[in-house]
């Protein structure tokens, strides 16, 4: 079997972009891969326009390992987000287009199952009016949809300080939430690096009460020095790793031990096996994994066969059930949430199909996601509808 080529089909919303790629064969059999990029869409598919001709036509796509390989490092140049993120594409769609001609889910292709359902959370949830009353409303609402965890940034447009105001009125979020979900369900603090050392340190403690499952990214992912100095004076499980596109590049962090959770993003790390091979990894320095996945149907296919093959995969995050869900019908078998949990499917490959007619009716955009600015969370970026 042979690579005959690509395709790209672009959904669009008004903050994201989701890229689609179907990998074509000389066998009929094609495989779908998807990844979201911030502002870079237009890049990646430039970059796989080159990389199809240069890398992907005639390759065999059960050699994944050789084809990602050659795509990584036979340009020479240093692999950054973009590279990474197409590798990611063709990689997920090899995994597909295997386990198709095979008549298996790509999990038994990873070594099997170790679980029959992964734990989900909801993010997108608090697109909303940023009060205490929409809050506790908005989360009452994710609760009643069955999950069990939830995540939320409650800082608004903060960097680096935030003042005592400021401060108090992210902690009356906090409470509203906590009190909408009750004791037993998860929250999940998000800070998107917003802060510096001592903030971070400072929110976490007044934020403790609340019981987070975890610190998100507490200060830039450019200096590990500062997450270290983060790590040492809290209590709250540190997670981060959304930012970082190369698998090696996480060995300094394990070695920091100031991470308990990471957080690759398959669509953007290299795809579904340099991920496997990462939670590998971080099971060796007892770190668990919780992909960042703020894609659609199939990237949360792709992460979902991580998951039901990884012995320290924790949760995964889900956007498709409250920020522009109605994207989910540009696939074929989406994957749902049912009673806080995805559950293991048989289907072959990723177990869905990419609806090539439907997603036209969602044209690629300007989509603007800046967190900076003021009501991001509500991902209605200026001048959209």
């Amino acid at each position: 079997m042979r690579i005959t080529g690509i395709s790209t089909h672009v959904v669009g919303t008004p903050w994201r972009n989701l890229t689609y790629v179907l990998v074509h064969t000389d066998e009929g059999i094609t495989g779908v891969g998807e990844t979201r990029m911030l502002g870079h869409t237009d890049a990646l598919i430039g970059y796989l326009r080159e990389a199809e001709a240069n890398h992907i036509l005639g390759s065999d796509p059960f050699a994944v390992e050789d084809l990602t390989r050659r795509m990584k490092y036979g340009d020479y140049g240093r692999a950054g987000e973009i590279v990474m993120s197409g590798i990611a594409v063709v990689e997920m769609a090899c995994w597909d287009i295997k386990g198709k001609a095979l008549g298996v889910p790509v999990w038994q292709l990873l070594g099997g199952k170790v679980t029959d359902k992964v734990k989900a959370y909801a993010n997108g949830w608090y697109t909303t009016e940023r009060t205490p009353e929409a809050y506790h409303k908005a989360a009452q609402g994710v609760m009643e949809r069955g999950y069990k965890a939830l995540k939320i940034d409650p800082f608004g447009t903060g960097h680096f300080e935030l003042d005592h105001a400021q401060s108090l009125y992210a902690v009356s979020l906090i409470e509203a939430v906590r009190d909408a979900i009750g004791p037993d369900a998860e929250l999940m603090l998000e800070m998107h690096g917003r802060f510096s050392p001592a903030t971070a340190v400072r929110l976490a403690k007044e934020l403790a009460p609340f019981k987070p499952a975890w610190l998100e990214e507490p200060c830039p992912p450019e200096n590990l020095k500062a997450l270290e100095k983060v790590a040492a004076k809290v209590d709250i499980p540190v997670a981060t790793g959304e930012r970082i596109h190369d698998r090696i590049e996480f060995r300094e962090l394990f070695e920091s031990q100031a991470v308990d959770i990471i957080q690759p993003d398959v669509g953007h790390i290299g795809g579904i096996w340099e991920t496997r091979k990462l939670a590998a990894t971080a099971e060796a320095h007892y770190v668990l994994v919780a992909p960042h996945n703020v894609g659609g149907p199939v990237l949360t296919a792709a992460s979902l066969q991580v998951g039901f093959t990884s012995p320290n995969f924790k949760i995964l995050e889900h956007f498709n059930d409250f920020a522009d869900a109605e994207i989910k019908k540009v696939v074929k078998g989406a994957p749902e949430v049912i009673d806080g949990y995805f559950h293991l499917s048989d289907k072959p490959g990723l177990g869905v199909e990419l609806d090539v007619d439907a997603a036209a009716e969602f044209p690629q955009q300007q989509a603007r996601f800046d967190l900076w600015a003021e009501g991001w969370e509500q991902r209605k970026p200026k001048g959209s509808q």
